[in-house]
């Protein structure tokens, strides 16, 4: 891992040039929020840096939300996607641990992977859900990312993280290797005062490992509590960095679709039968609770929530499961 540096004016114009052999994703910010949009010419200069977080998880650019997997993957083009947060970066481990595994190999996603350059955004500053140091993870990426991204002034700084980010870099317009140690000091400055204002707005929250005990041994009244203002949406799991359930559609002409599922939705564990394990609605919303927190640390070595919050931020029912885990925590 090593730092480079360009100007934004240079950096703006290698982009541009991407544009003719890549799809390039950024986040951008307007009236309306901020989220990932298609970049051309005309919006290279509204690509927002550093600042949390897209309001679209990253794992929608690996897993469409419906495709037809029957129909091969010559139409997966290359792509960049920058300005990803550090928490997508965490979630899409587990996802490739899911995804790229020796058991099950999805075709789909593993050539997605391959043709993307991930450009993770450090985050300097926070939003009001956001607790990912609370499950140790940083708002910045050293690892798992190919790049990252810091822009500063009229600077910009890249850390390159793997071979293909230094591959990237190499064909970026009057690149150099940073030498400022002032300028470094900066960065690891932002860094530790987004770390001081996560720490102060998670007191109490109980770590990652912590919260799935503390959920395995409650009893239902929390669950009842909790749930009554649920109205089985499914946003909280759609909008999930690692939620990843899907059905498999069977169409005229042996084709077979690809739907992403959610376990929040009423009738998603109905078989032929008519038996349903999670007809009532607290069993369901604790089920999406127990997957995260105790099932998949059981039986994948990626953390099942990366403390993005946006599940917090889509809630119809503005259930905060902070607000959840913060209960139980004080009545064990």
């Amino acid at each position: 891992m090593y730092y480079l540096i360009t100007d934004r004016e240079h950096w703006d114009k290698s982009l541009e040039q991407y544009l003719t052999s890549y799809s390039v994703f950024a986040s951008i910010e307007n009236e309306l929020g901020q989220d990932y949009e298609r970049i051309y010419p005309e919006n290279i200069r509204s690509i927002t840096y550093n600042k949390p977080k897209p309001a679209t998880p990253l794992k929608t650019f690996f897993l469409p939300v419906k495709e037809n997997v029957t129909s091969g993957t010559d139409n997966i083009v290359p792509r960049i996607i920058i300005g990803v947060p550090n928490c997508d970066i965490e979630a899409l481990s587990l996802l490739d641990e899911i995804y790229l595994s020796n058991r099950f190999n999805d075709i789909f996603y593993r050539k997605r992977r391959e043709n993307t350059i991930l450009i993770s955004s450090d985050c300097f500053g926070i939003q009001e859900h956001c607790h990912c140091r609370a499950y140790g993870i940083n708002p910045w990426s050293e690892s798992k990312a190919d790049v990252g991204i810091i822009c500063m002034e009229n600077k910009v700084v890249l850390r390159i993280i793997s071979q293909k980010g230094e591959k990237f870099a190499a064909s970026v317009n009057y690149v150099h290797p940073l030498e400022s140690d002032d300028l470094i000091s900066l960065i690891e400055k932002e860094h530790l005062a987004t770390e001081a204002l996560l720490t102060e707005s998670t007191q109490g929250l109980p770590d990652y490992m912590t919260t799935g005990s503390l959920i395995a041994d409650t009893d239902d009244v929390i669950w009842e509590k909790y749930s009554s203002r649920c109205v089985s949406c499914g946003a909280c799991t759609t909008i999930c960095p690692t939620c990843s359930c899907f059905l498999l559609i069977d169409r005229p002409g042996f084709e077979k679709i690809k739907q992403m599922d959610a376990c929040q939705y009423p009738g998603f564990e109905r078989v032929a039968g008519g038996e349903d394990a999670l007809w009532e609605l607290k069993n369901r919303f604790r089920n999406r609770y127990m997957c995260k927190y105790v099932w998949k640390p059981a039986k994948f070595n990626s953390t099942a929530c990366t403390g993005c919050g946006r599940c917090i931020e889509a809630c119809i029912g503005k259930i905060n499961k902070n607000e959840l885990f913060l209960e139980i925590a004080k009545t064990t």
